[in-house]
This record gives structure tokens, sequence and C-alpha cells, in this order.
């Protein structure tokens, strides 16, 4: 059912995208980036691309996040190992961890 969601999900995406191209098939717009200005863009390259444009800047901050995380992971990671390093040798130098039956 899930898999069956998933695909329902994607055609209904793609039959959006394909209405909305066809509806603003024959409309221009012109985009001023500042240092140069493009004219006769259709709108329908304008809403995909600034559809791209956010994806890559979602992805970029995910990855900023996503490595913010592994670093503090990797810290604690680190901190816990010395702690148990360090418990377990006091626990050796006490006589305690050499304790054999005979």
């Amino acid at each position: 059912m899930r898999r069956f969601a998933m695909w329902l999900a994607l055609v209904v995406v793609l039959v959006l995208g394909v209405l909305f191209a066809m509806g603003n098939s024959g409309r221009f717009v012109s985009i001023n980036l500042g240092l140069f200005t493009l004219s006769r863009v259709p709108v329908t390259f304008v809403a995909f691309g600034g559809m791209v444009v956010g994806m890559g800047v979602v992805l970029a901050a995910g990855l900023n996040a996503d490595l913010k995380v592994r670093r503090l992971l990797r810290e604690r990671q680190e901190r816990d190992s010395l702690a148990e390093r360090s418990a377990r040798r006091t626990y050796d130098e006490h006589g305690q961890g050499d304790m054999r039956l005979e």
C-alpha cells in the first residue's frame, strides 16, 4: 500500500507540472539579474528554475546541518571513549582487573 501511495504521489506531481507548463506555455517574462536582463523567458522555465535553485539551497543547508551533527557526535564519542579508558585504567590499578579463578 505504501509503494502504491508513493507512485500515486509521483504521478500527481508530474501531472500538475505538465498542466502548469501547458497552461503557461505562451507567457514570457523579463528577468533583471542586476548585471544583465534576460527578456522573453518562458514562465515555465522561471518556475522550474526557482524550484531547482530552492532544492539546491535546501541541500546546502541540510549538508551544513548534517556535518555539524556528525562533528558533535564524533566529539561525544571521543569524550566517552576517553572516560571509558580512564575508568578501565583506574579499575586495573586497584588490582581488580586481573581476578582469575585458580
